[in-house]
């Protein structure tokens, strides 16, 4: 019996593995899956989980410290008497009891600003996570259209494969006739042999591309994945580059891009820095409060009996209370130093800060122009398609009655094909600009919850 359910989950395990491999994939299931396997990103995640657990730390220390205190100690031989001073001769043992408790009043504010600084920092953590999660998903998408793009090529060139196959059939037929020589035949199958390879190049470079699509998900256990279609229509990609307004789309992207929100809490963390660092140069003042007490074998009565526990404890108890004040008068200069080190470090972030909205102004404004590009190439490539598609029906047609040589029909037919991977590399990269710029302008491309 236990036998027959070891089968049973196998077949099982194997027939999910193989529904896992022949599923169609979407873009968004692709991103999806990702987010939740890759490793990376669960290290940011407990990055995040640690500042969060600072900044807590941070508000908790603004509570009173308390600390309590016992102990029991036996004595052999000649020794002190914790309770008198003196030195005795004899064997007794000692408890000693002690509650205190302190708090800040004032340190020029250090705790307030050091909350801030901390949960700056944790946002920040937080918009790290949310900046890997997109930048996962441009690598999920980079890899999911290269897909699309070998798929492309690899559909090309099996059409040629069989344009050469059915010419090589042909000559065969024309030659069992008389009407060519056996030269041809040569010709024609060299030329298929030369698509066979390029079929079988492309088919590597596809393996090659789904791959790597799926480590980037992390996707186990298959060494394949099929897609869905995501190419669009040339009129969508027009109406899209006509509205594009570069200054528009990067006052909206500074808005929400997380590498942006991160520097700019990252810049106000480090001017919070400075306040803590300055809180040093003033005065501070806490108080404390104990109570102690204790019990001692050698404490006697009069009839020489030792006083009781309970007795003990409450005789000898103590209490204090007390405010402390410190004022740094001279430290080497040490305070002052850190306050100007702060500010060194507030002025970096603010320049890293502005070295980042540069770089995100120079990548809208490269996606805007590249959008204008592809949108005119793709217009241009799509007419030089039907051009080199007429030019090697043409030239096919005449091969057929012997006009042409079979080395100007395989130019006709290369150049008919280079124009087809040209129009397929120009729509993938505008669909590719596309999406990027949509991102920019805060639409929902990505299935990722903020």
């Amino acid at each position: 019996m236990y036998q027959k359910i070891k089968i049973a989950i196998l077949v099982l395990t194997t027939t999910c593995s193989g529904l896992i491999a022949q599923e169609s994939w979407s873009l968004d299931d692709c991103v999806t899956y990702a987010l939740e396997h890759n490793l990376s990103l669960k290290d940011f995640e407990y990055n995040e989980a640690s500042n969060k657990e600072s900044y807590r730390q941070s508000i908790r220390n603004l509570l009173p410290s308390i600390s309590g205190f016992a102990d029991y100690n036996k004595s052999f031989g000649r020794s002190e008497d914790p309770n008198t001073g003196g030195y005795v001769n004899t064997d007794f043992f000692s408890n000693n009891y002690s509650l205190n408790s302190s708090i800040d009043l004032f340190r020029g504010f250090q705790k307030i600003n050091a909350i801030k600084v901390s949960k700056f920092l944790h946002k920040a953590a937080k918009e790290d996570v949310e900046q890997q999660k997109y930048l996962l998903a441009f690598r999920v998408m980079s890899a999911y259209y290269e897909i699309k793009f070998f798929e492309g090529l690899l559909k090309n060139s099996k059409e040629q494969e069989e344009i050469s196959q059915t010419n090589y059939n042909l000559v065969k037929r024309q030659i069992e006739l008389g009407l060519k020589a056996g030269v041809d035949l040569n010709e024609a199958e060299s030329l298929l042999l030369t698509d066979i390879l390029t079929v079988t190049q492309n088919e590597n470079n596809l393996q090659a591309a789904r791959i790597n699509l799926i480590q980037e998900m992390n996707l186990e256990g298959v060494s394949t994945i099929a897609l869905r279609s995501v190419l669009e229509s040339a009129a969508e990609e027009k109406a899209v580059a006509q509205g594009l307004d570069q200054d528009s789309i990067f006052n909206n992207a500074m808005d929400f891009i997380p590498l942006i929100k991160a520097q700019e809490l990252r810049a106000k963390a480090a001017k919070k820095n400075v306040a803590v660092a300055r809180g040093n140069l003033y005065p501070s003042l806490s108080f404390a409060a104990g109570y102690g007490t204790g019990y001692y074998e050698t404490n006697t009565d009069d009839m020489n009996g030792i006083i009781p526990f309970r007795t003990q404890i409450e005789d000898n108890a103590s209490r204090y209370i007390g405010f402390s004040l410190r004022v740094p008068l001279s430290d080497k200069w040490s305070n002052r130093s850190r306050v100007k080190q702060q500010k060194i470090a507030m002025l970096r972030a603010e320049n890293n800060l502005h070295i980042q909205e540069q770089e995100l102004y120079k990548t809208i404004q490269q996606l805007v122009q590249e959008n204008s590009s592809l949108a005119a190439e793709t217009a241009q490539s799509d007419k030089k398609v039907q051009s080199q598609e007429l030019a090697f029906t043409i030239a096919q047609k005449r091969y057929d009655k012997g006009l042409i040589s079979a080395l100007e029909l395989f130019q006709a037919k290369t150049l008919f094909a280079t124009a087809q991977n040209e129009n397929l590399q120009v729509r993938l990269s505008a669909e590719v600009n596309k999406s990027t710029l949509d991102f920019y302008r805060g639409l929902p491309i990505f299935n990722i919850n903020n």
